[in-house]
């Protein structure tokens, strides 16, 4: 009699509300959600290899990379990355501690992934976590002797663009560094700049050769940010105003 007397409370909590969810269940459930906000992280049209899609994730907090399939993200099916997250879950009703597991998931990676799609369950595969080499540094743009070589033009001369191309030809940039050189107006704007990783602030060097004036600048930060046309050779002939 005293067992149904105990039982009588939990019975009547299930019969009022359907079936509980498991504590391992939702901590399960919140592992998942880890994995499923490092996919949208990972998530991109950029052409990307394997070993950066895995350095990316393997940034993400909360992340640990176990394997990496494909080669790149645009060959084939793109490019599969298990990974191990963790979740935890407390029902004071059954639990008498929190309930912590870690879950393998698989994301995949391609132009055909859907954003914010689920992570596919997976067993875990044997060993440690992947260690990836930091990304090699992107090359030096040459401020001070992009200034040096400039052609300077007198008040009421003639700006010449194959000047300012034979210039640049003369500086022997690395081939990683992208070099755009534009006329308008009677001035030549120059752009130098690095591929960036679409999410942090772009390297980037501009330069304009005016009659009377020759400037070269590195445009402010919030500019040089994706989607901000800081770093393109328009903003070097017709400079946005700087940010307040």
């Amino acid at each position: 009699m005293r067992r149904l007397l105990l039982l009588a409370p939990l019975l009547l909590f299930t019969a009022g509300c359907g079936v509980v969810q498991s504590s391992e269940d939702e901590a399960t459930d919140a592992a998942r959600e880890v994995a499923r906000t490092a996919g949208e992280r990972l998530y991109g049209q950029r052409p990307r290899t394997a070993e950066e899609v895995g350095r990316s994730a393997s940034g993400i907090d909360g992340v640990e990379v176990l394997r990496v399939t494909g080669t790149s993200t645009h060959d084939g099916d793109g490019v599969d990355v298990v990974v191990r997250t963790s979740g935890t879950a407390y029902n004071k009703w059954v639990d008498i501690n929190e309930i912590a597991v870690r879950r393998c998931f698989a994301v995949r990676v391609s132009p055909k992934s859907e954003w914010g799609e689920d992570p596919h369950d997976v067993d875990c595969p044997d060993g440690p976590p992947l260690t990836f080499a930091p990304p090699p540094e992107p090359p030096r743009l040459p401020y001070e002797e992009l200034r040096a070589k400039l052609p300077r033009v007198p008040e009421g001369g003639r700006v010449d663009e194959a000047e300012v191309r034979r210039t640049l030809a003369a500086l022997h940039l690395r081939p990683a560094i992208h070099a755009e050189v534009k006329a308008d107006g009677g001035r030549v704007g120059v752009l130098l700049s690095v591929e960036g990783n679409h999410y942090d602030a772009q390297d980037c060097l501009l330069a304009r050769v005016d009659p009377g004036a020759t400037e070269v600048w590195v445009p402010p930060r919030i500019q040089r940010m994706p989607g901000e046309g800081g770093c393109t050779v328009d903003n070097a002939l017709h400079p946005a105003p700087p940010p307040h």
